[in-house]
């Protein structure tokens, strides 16, 4: 991880967006059936709005953007699926609007995935005959 991003993501966390406040007084400190959320965390290359690691579960909260940041965030996702991560993206007036039925969607997304335990090769989740 360059070291830039660490500093960035220390700047973004002052700069949150009133949705990503409001998501994060939610998610902080275990609130959501326990789970530990990480914000403005850098992984590889990139700095996602909320993380789950237990779950691998990234949440993105989105404002109005171009069709070159919608490419760019396809790219980012893409990448971060490839990692083992599913991206969850909400827009910001959704998360304000609707913050119950956001919360419901990622519990719903956090219930259904087992945690992740890096031990475990994919030959060892295999069915036994």
């Amino acid at each position: 991880m360059p070291n830039n991003l660490s500093g960035l993501a220390k700047e973004l966390r002052k700069r949150s967006t009133d949705s990503e406040k409001l998501l994060w007084r939610h998610l902080r400190l275990g609130q959501l059936e326990g789970l530990k959320f990480r914000r403005q965390q850098p992984i590889d290359n990139y700095i996602v709005d909320f993380v789950c690691f237990k779950k691998r579960i990234i949440i993105e909260v989105d404002g109005g953007y171009h069709s070159e940041e919608k490419e760019k965030d396809g790219k980012r996702d893409n990448y971060l699926r490839r990692q083992g991560f599913e991206v969850l993206r909400f827009w910001n007036n959704e998360v304000l609007t609707n913050i119950e039925g956001v919360l419901e969607m990622i519990r719903g997304h956090c219930l259904k995935h087992p945690p992740h335990n890096p031990l475990l090769s994919s030959a060892s989740l295999r069915p036994s005959r």
